[in-house]
């Protein structure tokens, strides 16, 4: 058993080595964790309808909302866009009540490069898709939310 000062204690007190392995020590299930953890945030999927490579954030959100329509619709949107920008925003949006009592559609999805520049807008007469709005990216062939970008 090795003494060692411990920084979490009082000014000359020391912790056993093997009550406290912080110091110079890195156990095998820590090196495993962080491989695994680092190898699955580099982890990309693919839809194989058309080769759309997506993050794990979008596919939470597709499985936690039940909206494969989503990354469907969005993954084709985006491939066919892709000549005019290799970015694009991706904006979903519920209309209220009396948007679509005017306008006679549920939601839009807006295709953009980001600057105002809108390629293409997509309406929906009804939809289940549990969030008011949201925005994702579609780069260069890859589907992510902002906060992975």
């Amino acid at each position: 058993m090795v003494m060692h000062p411990s920084p979490f204690c009082r000014k000359g007190r020391a912790v056993r080595s093997d009550l406290f392995p912080f110091r110079g020590y890195k156990s095998k299930i820590m090196e495993v964790t962080v491989n695994e953890i680092k190898s699955q945030l580099k982890q990309l999927h693919t839809l194989p309808l058309c080769r759309t490579r997506y993050t794990e954030g979008i596919r939470y959100l597709v499985q936690a909302a039940e909206a494969f329509w989503l990354l469907t619709d969005v993954s084709v949107m985006g491939k066919s866009l892709s000549n005019k920008s290799y970015f694009i925003t991706v904006d979903f949006r519920k209309l209220s009540t009396a948007e679509k009592e005017e306008i006679g559609f549920g939601a839009t999805i807006s295709y953009s490069d980001g600057n105002d520049n809108i390629f293409e807008v997509q309406k929906y007469h009804i939809t289940d898709f549990p969030l008011d709005e949201i925005r994702l990216f579609f780069i260069d062939g890859t589907l992510m939310l902002p906060s992975e970008y």
